[in-house]
């Protein structure tokens, strides 16, 4: 059974040592898909899918996931502001148990707090017009989100790489 890891060391450790992931940002119209590199150092916007069910939702994920020849699967969790977790978070943890029953790969998450809204801020900055910031910010904060996992991973690695310097 695929192990879902609430510890990002430990989905870390589930990976193998390279090959793209998947980051997804989970909301209740659109799901937001991104990829990695298979080196895991850039984070690329994929898709939005508007969703429908979890079974076709699931299946379209699968299918992305299959096409990349995906390792993982970081989600977005919508953690609040003040550390604790609501109905959102609960809500991405039962997609990622249900997703969970689909495949082997590990699943990851992965604090998305304010990352919709640094992309719509950025989007702004970019004088993007509002129906084209509907149209990709939710890849784009999936692609945001992916991006803070490949960062966290560099600096795992760059620490350990450190430690068995000394």
């Amino acid at each position: 059974m695929p192990a879902i890891h609430d510890a990002f060391e430990s989905f870390l450790s589930a990976l193998p040592a390279s090959g793209s992931l998947v980051g997804l940002d989970l909301g209740t119209k659109t799901i937001g898909v991104a990829v990695s590199d298979p080196a895991r150092i850039v984070a690329s916007p994929l898709e939005t899918i508007l969703r429908k069910k979890f079974t076709p939702d699931a299946q379209r994920l699968l299918e992305l996931a299959a096409s990349r020849r995906t390792v993982g699967l970081v989600l977005g969790l919508p953690v609040n502001m003040d550390g604790t977790e609501g109905p959102r978070c609960q809500s991405t943890r039962a997609f990622a148990r249900s997703l969970s029953g689909l495949t082997n790969l590990p699943i990851g998450f992965w604090d998305e707090r304010l990352s919709t809204s640094a992309v719509e801020r950025m989007l702004i900055s970019f004088d993007t017009s509002r129906k084209r910031r509907d149209e990709v910010v939710d890849k784009l904060a999936a692609a945001y989100i992916l991006q803070g996992a490949l960062d966290r991973i560099a600096a795992i690695r760059r620490s350990a790489e450190a430690g068995d310097a000394s």
